[in-house]
């Protein structure tokens, strides 16, 4: 197949964040998959834990000044980007005072409200309206970890019509990764702000939990990939049950770059 274009939305991304399942491989797929002919463009939240000066990290201005209406408040988006020299690829992040200037990924504070709602509509929207900017379609969009998972809700509902991304396939990568933060149940509000309706999320069965947040992604995703060894029981009753769509086990550590493009592959051939 000819050249593909594949955006990756990432929570976190070695080195920037330590190693984890989902760091690790949000590192080094996109880099084999460059390696084999295709482009790639990587996004993923700058939170205040992430040293800029260390990392390298500067504005992009030519991107940033797009202010996003979240629950009818303007926030500002500023893109920062940063660059892997060893494997000649720039990684995005998306910033913003008000939801990544705290000293955390998903912590809340005791007695502080928690907006990691906003801060993942935030993230993913500013990932979605970044690349609208650059002017740059993707073919797959590949999404990483809960903090991700109301990509695909979003891509299916808000940006269906949009040029850039209707012909696109969303692939979800499912991991071991409950427990690393909570959303608030004011997420239902602010969708519906955005007009996602209850039925639009009624696979959610008005939870808010990592289970639930599974299986939205799971459920507006095109193709869904087991991201870690082991994941929750009820996560693979829920793939197994979607027959028609398309299934990616869990690859390992090394020597996946083939399968994960095979399977880029056959999403994109099964128009």
């Amino acid at each position: 197949m000819d050249s593909k274009k594949i955006l990756y939305i990432s929570q976190e991304i070695f080195p920037y964040l330590p190693e984890t399942d989902i760091s690790v491989l949000s590192r080094n797929l996109p880099q084999y998959i460059q390696e084999r002919g295709n482009e790639v463009r990587i996004f993923m939240p700058r939170y205040g834990i992430i040293n800029e000066r260390r990392n390298q990290l500067h504005e992009v201005i030519r991107l940033s000044g797009i202010n996003m209406i979240i629950n009818d408040n303007d926030h500002p988006l500023i893109i920062k980007v940063a660059s892997i020299q060893s494997a000649r690829m720039q990684v995005y992040f998306i910033d913003n005072d008000d939801f990544f200037k705290r000293k955390t990924m998903y912590d809340i504070k005791p007695k502080q409200e928690n907006d990691n709602d906003e801060r993942a509509i935030f993230f993913v929207r500013g990932a979605l309206e970044a690349i609208k900017k650059l002017r740059w379609i993707p073919d797959v969009i590949h999404c990483h970890g809960w903090f991700t998972t109301l990509a695909a809700l979003y891509l299916k509902k808000m940006y269906a019509d949009d040029p850039c991304f209707q012909k696109a396939k969303v692939v979800y990568s499912v991991y071991n990764d409950a427990g690393q933060g909570t959303m608030p149940e004011t997420l239902f509000s602010k969708l519906e702000f955005d007009k996602i309706s209850g039925e639009d999320i009624a696979v959610m069965g008005n939870a808010v939990d990592y289970l639930a947040l599974n299986r939205l992604a799971i459920h507006y995703s095109d193709g869904v990939v087991q991201g870690s060894e082991t994941i929750a029981p009820e996560l693979t009753e829920c793939i197994s049950s979607l027959k028609d769509k398309p299934f990616l086990p869990y690859q390992g550590t090394e020597n996946y770059d083939e399968a994960f493009d095979n399977f880029y592959n056959t999403l994109l051939e099964a128009h």
